[in-house]
């Protein structure tokens, strides 16, 4: 059987998939469900990617000082817009390890030993300060129900020796939003700093940095930014623009070009959380990305994608499936995991007959975007149950 639509009464369509979905050219071949793991490439983006190697292929190195520059500045200015915050409160990075690197070096343990992260958060979360154990004390908050994580439990384990909370906003193992904002308070209640990890948020879901009232915020191109791989960025508040970070790269010093070996001046700015030379073709696939993005709101593409993943969850639970996602309809986004014994092979199977989605220890996980119809799941839901 290759992908067809299921039986099912038809919602309204999605608008924006009817504008953007030949934006996409994966969809001339498959079935794209898998944008919490890699955002589709769209044209745009390989346009921006065809335009640096046109540039460096013209110009050499002459690029970085007439054009590249310039499309570093633009980046940061379009990934603060992203989150509600200004140019000079973003710096760029390949990764989130790299960023969070920066951060973890940048924060005096002297007192406050301890960091609070929880068990649903993505790795990289937690194995940047369990490579501190040295010097500091990693408590992770467990999950009693797998998918979220109640306030009390991070209130219970936030406490006057903590450093720094670091969290996701948006889980990526249940798709559940977390209250940030709550999260921040009780931070800073207890006079503890708070870093969120946005990299299944941004692009997903609104979001504002200043009414979250975090620390730190981070996200990247790899998702739902449609950048890629290879770029991310870190947002920090003015009132850390003076953390003097000992992980570091030219990139930070704010009189890069005098190459002085003997004098570390960081920028005043954000920037200063940079490190070395930014890997300028993911660069350009971001602009490319966002290019596509910014023609339409946080708020239309949360809307549809909402109601896509609604669709999906009501659809499973009919046919028997009965994903994995929080329980209220408020806290779900397009992440929608649907337990499966062997999801290996089923991913395996959906692949072959047209859909691509991804394989998690005892699920399949689905996640649709702005870019589907509702059609794409309802024939993946078919597909999955039709010899139960």
């Amino acid at each position: 059987m290759t992908a067809t639509a299921a039986t099912r009464a038809h919602p309204p369509g999605n608008p924006l998939a009817e504008r953007y979905r030949d934006e996409f050219p994966i969809f001339r071949h498959s079935i794209y469900l898998n944008s919490c793991s890699l955002g589709a490439l769209s044209k745009r983006a390989r346009a921006r990617v065809n335009e640096h190697l046109d540039l460096w292929e013209d110009r050499g190195a002459s690029a970085w000082y007439e054009i590249w520059w310039a499309a570093l500045a633009e980046l940061r200015g379009r990934y603060g817009r992203i989150v509600g915050a200004g140019a000079g409160e973003i710096a760029l990075h390949p990764n989130i390890s790299g960023a969070l690197t920066v951060v973890g070096e940048a924060l005096d343990y002297g007192a406050r030993r301890k960091i609070v992260v929880s068990s649903l958060d993505f790795p990289t979360i937690s194995y940047q300060w369990l490579a501190k154990t040295k010097r500091v004390e990693v408590e992770i908050v467990e999950s009693p129900d797998g998918i979220t994580v109640p306030l009390e439990l991070w209130e219970k384990a936030i406490d006057d020796r903590t450093a720094l909370v670091a969290t996701s906003h948006v889980f990526y193992t249940t798709g559940a939003i977390q209250d940030a904002r709550a999260i921040a308070e009780l931070a800073h209640r207890k006079g503890a700093l708070c870093l969120v990890d946005g990299y299944q948020a941004a692009g997903q879901i609104p979001v504002d940095v200043k009414a979250l009232g975090v620390d730190f915020y981070c996200a990247g191109g790899l998702k739902w930014l449609l950048g890629g791989t290879g770029v991310a960025f870190l947002y920090a508040a003015p009132e850390h623009h003076a953390l003097l970070p000992a992980a570091t790269g030219w990139f930070a010093h704010r009189e890069q070009f005098r190459f002085d070996t003997r004098s570390l001046e960081f920028h005043a700015d954000a920037r200063r959380f940079e490190a070395g030379t930014p890997p300028m073709m993911p660069v350009y696939a971001q602009l490319g990305g966002l290019d596509v993005l910014e023609e339409t709101t946080p708020e239309e593409r949360y809307r549809v994608t909402h109601a896509l993943s609604e669709d999906l969850v009501a659809l499973a639970l009919e046919r028997g499936l009965v994903p994995r996602v929080a329980p209220k309809a408020e806290e779900r986004t397009a992440i929608v995991n649907l337990p499966y014994d062997d999801p290996h092979a089923a991913v395996a199977r959906l692949t072959a007959a047209g859909f691509i989605t991804d394989a998690r220890p005892g699920r399949v996980r689905v996640s649709p975007y702005f870019y589907n119809t509702y059609d794409d799941h309802r024939a993946l839901v078919e597909f999955l149950t039709r010899d139960r």
